[in-house]
């Protein structure tokens, strides 16, 4: 099968840095949501754990769960809060606060004006007034940016709209919260981190979504995605590859089949323009569910080495390139 392979020097060097911007990477929470951004939960964790990162960032309790022995603290972003000593569960609506089991500790966020998630700053004291009562334990307060990898003002005024906030939760009485708005770009573009923390996704894994025009440290990819041979044919002038014939040969080749396709959670793209590998030899034909065709006789051949600039061919982001790899492919440390 395909393999993924995982650069922990990279990944080391992104996480150093995200450390120089925080001034400690004992501010750094990384982001391991959607299998670690595709990379691999359990081993992503592992080797943030012994870089010496203590809190991570996780989409459910099921992902929370496989690796809560090795960080001190683990935020959940999307499922019911209940008690646990390892476990904060984010608060994104009074629903959430309602539904939530006393003795939950809990991060409540605020919504300064991406409008996804996050209660609405009018109504910020009945949800304090609500988590009191409830009975609840208030470790956290957050927000998200909406355009902090573009130029404007929207990041500055949601920046005001949060300070504004920390400010009521701090009248309010609240103890020992920790206070976090920044995201990747966030961090990258600013060299004034005053937070308790810095949620750090996709720039730990090798890219930044920002402008050539902000001063940001380079970053280095960590995932290369690599898939092996299963046959190999010579195809004489004018005959046709895979479903629908859709390449002719246009010269005697030699092509061989390689073991990625859609069902591996490979874009499926299109025929007409073709993904170049990182190798430089474009997909032959269609991909099918298991296969792709590639000229050539190789044993093994780089898929990318590089997820940003493959989602530029294939129309998308970076992100959706690697969470969308599917979570059977083997994920190798190197």
């Amino acid at each position: 099968m395909a393999k993924i392979i995982i650069s922990r020097e990279n990944f080391y060097y992104n996480l150093n840095q995200i450390a120089l911007k925080t001034g400690s990477k004992e501010k750094i929470a990384i982001v391991l949501k959607d299998n670690a951004y595709g990379h691999g939960l359990q081993e992503m964790a592992t080797l943030a754990s012994e870089y010496g990162i203590r809190y991570a960032v996780v989409r459910n309790s099921t992902e929370a769960t496989a690796i809560r022995s090795l960080f001190e603290t683990i935020l959940v972003l999307g499922d019911r809060a209940v008690a646990d000593e390892v476990l904060s569960f984010a608060l994104n609506d009074l629903s959430d606060i309602e539904h939530a089991q006393a003795g939950a500790r809990v991060e409540l966020k605020v919504d300064t004006g991406m409008h996804r998630n996050g209660i609405a700053p009018e109504i910020l004291d009945q949800a304090l007034a609500m988590i009191r009562e409830r009975e609840l334990r208030l470790v956290g307060v957050m927000t998200h940016f909406r355009a902090a990898d573009e130029m404007g003002s929207s990041f500055f005024w949601q920046q005001k709209r949060f300070a504004a906030i920390k400010a009521k939760v701090m009248d309010a009485g609240f103890e020992n919260v920790r206070f976090h708005s920044h995201n990747s770009a966030a961090i990258l573009r600013n060299n004034h981190f005053d937070e308790d923390l810095v949620r750090v996704g996709i720039a730990a894994y090798g890219y930044s979504e920002l402008p050539q025009t902000f001063d940001t440290p380079p970053l280095k990819p960590v995932m290369k995605l690599t898939a092996n041979r299963v046959s190999t044919r010579d195809l004489d002038r004018g005959e046709c590859i895979g479903y629908g014939g859709d390449f002719i040969a246009p010269n005697p080749m030699r092509v061989s089949t390689y073991d990625l396709g859609y069902g591996d959670g490979w874009c499926r793209g299109n025929t007409f323009a073709p993904f170049v590998t990182a190798e430089g030899l474009p997909i032959l034909g269609r991909v099918s569910m298991d296969f792709i065709s590639l000229e050539g006789d190789k044993e093994e051949v780089c898929i990318f080495d590089d997820a940003q600039k493959a989602a530029v061919q294939l129309g998308t982001i970076s992100y959706e390139v690697m969470t969308a790899l599917s979570k059977e492919i083997e994920r190798r440390v190197i």
